[in-house]
């Protein structure tokens, strides 16, 4: 057990002939005595400055941990948010894809049909200036024939004469 200022004011020496002096050695006692004080004193502030420190210590701990969780939290969720907006932009590029091509086919499929709808108008173009040229021939053949001078004749005497 270690020595107290009390014990150190309470220790009596035995007295033996040709000893020290009396109050030589009480002064020093004296001054041991506050010197152990002091130095107990301040051994208690230093061992609550210790706690304090040491519980700051365990709260900045706490807050380190704490905030090394979160920022790798934060990172997973970046992460994640990245790799999910990469899947999002892949899906909206295929279906762009798709859709282009189904544009594509469709247009090619109009293009075609405009295509044979314009060669079918040009065979029906070509069947009517055939029957169109075939009619005026036939109308022409039917001019060329000999009734017809006979036909102009009798207009000619049966148009009304002017009487003046």
């Amino acid at each position: 057990m270690p020595l107290t200022p009390l014990d150190i004011h309470n220790k009596e020496f035995a007295r033996r002939i040709r000893g020290y002096d009396e109050d030589e050695v009480n002064e020093f006692l004296d001054q041991i005595i506050k010197d152990y004080e002091s130095v107990i004193r301040e051994n208690k502030e230093l061992g609550n400055q210790l706690l304090t420190m040491q519980e700051r210590l365990d709260h900045f701990s706490n807050i380190e941990e704490t905030l090394s969780k979160t920022i790798i939290v934060a990172q997973e969720a970046a992460d994640e948010l990245k790799h999910n907006a990469k899947k999002e932009a892949q899906l909206i590029v295929k279906e762009s894809e798709k859709n282009a091509d189904r544009i594509i086919n469709d247009a090619l499929s109009k293009s075609r049909k405009i295509a044979l709808e314009v060669e079918e108008l040009k065979k029906q173009a070509s069947i009517y200036r055939t029957r169109f040229r075939s009619l005026v021939e036939a109308q022409l053949e039917l001019l060329k024939q000999e009734g017809w001078e006979t036909l102009e004749s009798r207009e000619a005497s049966l148009e009304p004469k002017e009487v003046y």
